[in-house]
Parts: C-alpha cells; sequence; structure tokens
C-alpha cells in the first residue's frame, strides 16, 4: 500500500536526533520519509523508514528539474515533493532536519476548527500566540510594532485550508535582526489555529508545513534567490494563488520544538536583505495581477506569478525555466 502521508526533508547531516525522532512518529502513523541530500553532506542515511537521495541519485531520476536546480542550494527540496506525488501522497509534511515533534504531535487534517483573523494587509501571527515582541522571518520591518486585532475567545469556525503552517517552540523561525538583537528561548502558547482570510498576509516557511494535493504546484521553492528567501517568496506566491481557489492559510500552536543547527548570523542577515528591501513590493506586485480562478488556473496562475517576479527583477530570468519544468513535471504525473 502505498502511504497517503510523506514527509519531505532535505539535510546535508547524518541523521539528528530530531529526525530520527521524526522518523520515529512517522512510522508509527504509517507515514514516509523522504530525504534529499546534496553535494556537500553523507553518501549514506542509515535510519529505518528514510529513503534517502543523495546528489547521484537525484541526477538518476527521470526528472530534467534535477539537472537543472542549482547544486547546493535549499530547493533542490523540490525533488522530494516530486517523488512524494509521484509516489501517490494525499498530503505532505515538510519541515528541516533541527526540528523535533512534541508528544502531541499529529498529522494534520484538511477540514479543521479556526479562529478567524482580522481581515487587514498583514498579520503577525506570532503575536497571535504570545505577547512577546517576536515576528516570523519574511515579515515586514516596518510593521512589526503592530500588534494584531483579534479576539482570542471569537468563535471556532470550520475551514478547509490546503495549506497549514505550524508554529515552532525553542528556537522559532525569525530572522536574524530579531536573533542579533533579541535572541532568546521562545515557546508559544498551546491557543486555536487560526485562519487567515483572503486578501491577508504574512510569511510562512519549509520548516513545520502541511500540503494538500490542489496546493501541490504551490509548493515549489525558487533556487535563484538566497537560501533564507527561497521558502518566504515561495509563500508569499503560495498565498496569492491560494485565494485564487477561495481559500486562507491557517497557522497552528507550535507542536515541534526546533534544536538549531548552527548558524552564521550576519551570513543569515546578508541573505535576507533582498527580503527586508524587497517584501512589501512584491506582494504589492503579486496582490495587483489578474490571476485565474479554480484548480485548473493555479498552474497558469504560478507561472504568471513567477513571470511578474521575474519582469520586476526581483528574480533572474533562468527561474522561469524551472518553473515550467516543474509544471510539466506536476502535468506528467497527472496524465499517469
Amino acid at each position: 500500500m502505498r502511504p497517503s502521508l510523506v514527509c519531505a526533508l532535505t539535510t546535508v547531516q547524518e541523521p539528528t536526533s530530531c529526525v530520527q525522532g521524526l522518523a520515529r512518529a512517522l512510522q508509527e502513523r504509517g507515514g514516509k520519509l523522504l530525504v534529499i541530500g546534496d553535494r556537500k553532506g553523507p553518501a549514506r542515511f542509515d535510519l529505518a523508514g528514510a529513503d534517502f537521495y543523495p546528489l547521484d541519485r537525484q541526477l538518476a531520476l527521470p526528472y530534467e528539474l534535477a539537472r537543472l536546480l542549482p547544486v547546493g542550494h535549499y530547493a533542490r527540496k523540490n525533488l522530494a515533493y516530486l517523488l512524494a506525488i509521484a509516489g501517490g501522497a494525499d498530503r505532505i509534511y515538510e519541515t528541516d532536519d533541527d526540528n523535533q515533534p512534541q508528544p502531541w504531535w499529529e498529522p494534520r487534517e484538511r477540514q479543521t476548527a479556526v479562529r478567524v483573523a482580522p481581515s487587514q494587509q498583514w498579520v503577525n501571527v506570532y503575536r497571535l500566540f504570545t505577547a512577546e515582541l517576536i515576528w516570523p522571518r519574511g515579515f515586514p520591518l516596518d510593521r512589526v510594532a503592530e500588534a494584531p486585532r483579534f479576539d482570542p475567545q471569537s468563535p471556532l469556525s470550520q475551514v478547509n485550508a490546503p495549506i497549514q503552517q505550524g508554529l515552532a517552540d525553542g528556537a522559532p523561525d525569525v530572522d536574524a535582526i530579531w536573533r542579533l538583537v533579541l535572541e532568546r528561548e521562545v515557546n508559544f502558547e498551546r491557543r486555536a489555529s487560526v485562519w487567515l482570510p483572503p486578501g491577508t498576509w504574512c510569511p510562512f516557511n519549509s520548516q513545520n508545513t502541511w500540503w494538500w494535493p490542489d496546493a501541490f504546484p504551490l509548493m515549489y521553492l525558487p533556487a535563484y534567490c538566497t537560501f533564507r528567501m527561497t521558502d518566504i517568496w515561495r509563500s508569499f506566491v503560495a498565498q496569492r494563488c491560494l485565494w485564487e481557489l477561495g481559500f486562507g492559510l491557517v497557522f497552528h500552536a507550535a507542536d515541534v520544538v526546533q534544536q538549531r543547527n548552527a548558524h552564521d548570523l550576519m551570513r543569515d542577515f546578508k541573505d535576507e536583505i533582498p527580503g527586508y528591501e524587497n517584501n512589501g513590493a512584491i506582494v504589492d506586485l503579486l496582490a495587483d495581477l489578474r490571476l485565474g480562478a479554480g484548480a485548473p488556473s493555479v498552474p497558469d496562475n504560478l507561472i504568471r506569478c513567477y513571470e511578474a517576479l521575474i519582469s520586476a527583477g526581483f528574480l533572474p530570468e533562468q527561474e522561469l525555466r524551472l518553473v515550467r519544468t516543474w509544471v510539466d513535471h506536476l502535468a506528467d504525473l497527472r496524465r499517469r
């Protein structure tokens, strides 16, 4: 029987304690772990329940994208998504090798109970789960002091959400400025999940994220931007396309703890500068695009978004070949 739950992971390390815990949690729930390696990192990945793809195995795949994606870039994770889709996954969970599932971690369901966030241009979702001054990586710096207008006791509603982001305790996903100035351990309150209605932005990352089939095309990670921006800019494109399906984005309270890998914070800061400078302009550009409604329009909408980002100079022309190749691969898989 094909596993309906597949977890996509990329790493340049031997199995960490976090990944070992993740593999156990997946096995107990009938899930499969797909691990993408790179030039740097182990040639083997000895972990029960993990299907490891080192670089040579990736290059032997029947996907042109495997040869087009740059080596040494997080965007090689796109291959894990393709493999999961080709294997018949009906939901994909993605995370990183420094996230440990908490004891209460469970696979998410597409129908979920939420409180509705205020309908405004930007919502700092982290502030809906803590009183601390903290913001997600990719959130506009000129808005971090704004507290969302939100009633945490508002009634729960059921929503259908094909993209859902969980928070992380310990070392949440924040930008380098927060770490350089405010670094400390943060544990979020276990409050009800929150739904952001169409038209409301908040960046989401690739560290504790659930995807369902009509959103699978939106998983594409751009390869010609920095490591610190690839999942953030992906999140803006995904949110914009999600609205044309009539869906919003869900955020859940933390159910993983991040035991963060070592980082050079000044290098992270440098890699985030394109975001600090351009994230607001990117979402304004995407918001103004005219896109098609409904599931059949998703692949074309994805291409239109990247064409607009390239035309505006946020990404180079080379990105478009990768996006089109990604869309072609998905079309081939649908025809099988």
